[in-house]
């Protein structure tokens, strides 16, 4: 077990808010910070990056779209650490806005990556996170967008307090049979993920409470902003270091906070959902 007991770890963090989220733990986590990419080359280089800044982060590949480098990360964390402190779920993809590729591809592309490896990642994980750990899921305010503009069946389904993460799954999946317009969901992939993300952290947070209330996991979704990075256009009102603050607030919340919990957090504010 490493000498510094504990860790934090991000999800695709070789570039953009990722990194910038790095970066920050770096300065200011009080252990271990594992940088993760799906490539490790990439991952590696970034690595460097921050070393030459003189700071100190770890390196995990992690592809969250491939259950075995998940459950080799998870491994990883058990036998180095014995579990988890901070989890910020950051990596996703999208598509640009205008993209040829059919939307039942988006669709099928953006979800597998962003919605369902992100829960396979939380399935794994969230079991290690040790009392007063912090659990971050950088959604979007695309997300708040995308549910007016589904159904009002939907937007109450999403809302609802006692959804299950089985029904929330069925939703998705109606995205990729191609029946999403027919359900009431908006045509737009980013948009549907984004519900998901949300609405699944508001799901495992109400889990945690139930199941380890006394270990005091805070576990939030956010929106960092429209930040300039791959995904964003260039004319983004923030920089990726900006981007972060939220996260990293989240990811840093003291060992005795009683929240937030289960919300939706933009600019170190909880938004209505």
């Amino acid at each position: 077990m490493s000498s510094c007991s504990r860790v934090a770890l991000v999800t695709g963090a070789n570039k953009g808010i990722g990194f910038a989220i790095a970066r920050e733990l770096c300065r200011q986590f009080s252990g271990d910070v594992v940088l993760t990419a799906r490539d490790a080359a990439r991952g590696q280089a970034a690595v460097q990056q921050l070393q030459a800044e003189g700071l100190s982060p770890r390196f995990h590949q992690l592809d969250i779209n491939d259950l075995q480098s998940i459950r080799a990360l998870r491994d990883f964390l058990l036998k180095e650490y014995g579990g988890l402190d901070v989890l910020v779920n950051n990596a996703g993809i999208a598509f640009k806005n205008n993209d040829p590729t059919p939307f039942h591809i988006q669709a099928e592309v953006t979800m597998k990556t962003n919605f369902f490896g992100t829960r396979d990642v939380c399935t794994e994980l969230l079991p290690l996170m040790k009392p007063q750990g912090r659990v971050v899921n950088v959604s979007s305010n695309v997300s708040l967008r995308a549910l007016k503009s589904c159904s009002p069946e939907l937007q109450q389904k999403f809302r609802n307090e006692a959804i299950s993460e089985e029904e929330l799954v069925g939703f998705m999946e109606d995205t990729r049979n191609g029946i999403h317009q027919k359900e009431g969901w908006p045509n737009s992939a980013y948009g549907m993920r984004k519900i998901g993300i949300t609405v699944l952290s508001r799901i495992h947070a109400r889990n945690l409470r139930e199941q380890r209330r006394g270990d005091k996991i805070l576990l939030n979704a956010c929106y960092p902003g429209w930040v300039r990075t791959d995904m964003a256009r260039p004319k983004a009102t923030k920089s990726p270091e900006e981007g972060a603050e939220t996260p990293v607030y989240l990811a840093l919340l003291s060992s005795d906070a009683e929240g937030p919990h289960g919300q939706f957090v933009m600019e170190k504010k909880v938004e209505q959902w």
